[in-house]
């Protein structure tokens, strides 16, 4: 099943009932089962699952946070004059996080009078809850700062490391916070003692990242191939090296995604392709063949069977593994 938008996909994700939707710099939600939202006035910039799994949560150059359903669009907070630059929300909690310029903003989706503002000394490129939902990391110059997500007043802590954050991922047992940054490295915190995990190496920025199988590794774009990062034990990837799939010198990959319990990943190639593999045999499965625009954005199902695709030029598809 393939789509043409005619706009940027900014995101690609799949809600909990398995079918995709995907979310365009042009304001609209779009699903896979045919509706379009007009979820925003502008572009939308990020974008995750609502907690509850069924639509999308985006964030727009209109200073509003949109809920999109097929049924319509819903606005979840609005700050004139703001740009949301970072999404998260946890299933766990309920609770949603939002970046705008130096400041977090925390909703609770099943409490509309719940709201929490923490302030940064610099901007937040990321946002991101650790597993059970207490806590969001927030990506930022000179590293990582951690808030508790319902605690009005407190002091952060903070995971330093020099230079600009603007990725982030927990580990799925909240031990290694993973960040990706401006200059073509790979940077993590084992976060009980601050000990610093330094993976250089990438020829170019790392745009993506994620956590497959049940933790045990991770997996990143920025470079020929899809990187694998081993995190099996205490120490994760410390004094390890990583595994390169599907090696390719005409292109790069640009998006990552994979099964959070399995070992089904789905790589996306600044030449428009898209494949899938088992890390398990490492056989590369083409799903979209034929070369175009930069796939912008990438997602797979998490019973591994389906991957959603959307390139910059606002082609889109969903695809059978």
């Amino acid at each position: 099943m393939t789509f043409q938008f005619d706009a940027y996909v900014t995101a690609a994700l799949f809600q909990k009932d398995g079918t995709a939707a995907f979310a365009l710099g042009d304001g609209a939600v779009r699903f896979e089962s045919g509706e379009r939202v007009e979820a925003h006035d502008g572009a939308i910039l990020c974008a995750c699952l609502h907690p509850s799994g069924a639509g999308l949560l985006t964030g727009g150059d209109d200073g509003r946070v949109v809920w999109s359903r097929p049924s319509g669009a819903q606005e979840i907070a609005s700050l004139p004059g703001r740009w949301i630059d970072a999404i998260d929300a946890s299933p766990d909690s309920k609770l949603i996080a939002f970046a705008a310029g130096k400041e977090l903003h925390v909703r609770d989706s099943a409490d509309p009078a719940f709201s929490r503002t923490f302030v940064h000394e610099k901007s937040v490129a990321a946002v991101v809850f650790e597993p059970k939902g207490r806590r969001i990391a927030a990506a930022t110059y000179g590293g990582a700062w951690l808030w508790y997500a319902k605690i009005a007043e407190q002091k952060p802590y903070m995971l330093k490391w020099a230079g600009s954050h603007v990725g982030l991922a927990f580990s799925p047992d909240g031990k290694f916070l993973m960040s990706s940054m401006q200059e073509n490295a790979l940077h993590g915190w084992r976060v009980a003692d601050d000990k610093n995990l330094r993976m250089g190496g990438y020829p170019v920025k790392v745009k993506s990242l994620a956590f497959v199988a049940k933790g045990q590794l991770l997996i990143t774009s920025g470079a020929n191939g899809l990187v694998a990062w081993p995190f099996a034990g205490s120490t994760g990837p410390m004094g390890k090296q990583a595994a390169e799939v599907g090696f390719d010198e005409s292109a790069m990959v640009v998006r990552v995604d994979g099964m959070p319990g399995g070992q089904w990943v789905c790589a996306g190639l600044d030449d428009g392709r898209v494949w899938a593999c088992d890390l398990a045999g490492q056989k590369i499965i083409p799903l979209k063949a034929e070369k175009g625009a930069e796939i912008t954005a990438l997602a797979m199902s998490k019973d591994g069977l389906r991957v959603a695709w959307g390139d910059e030029d606002g082609a889109a598809g969903v695809t059978s593994v």
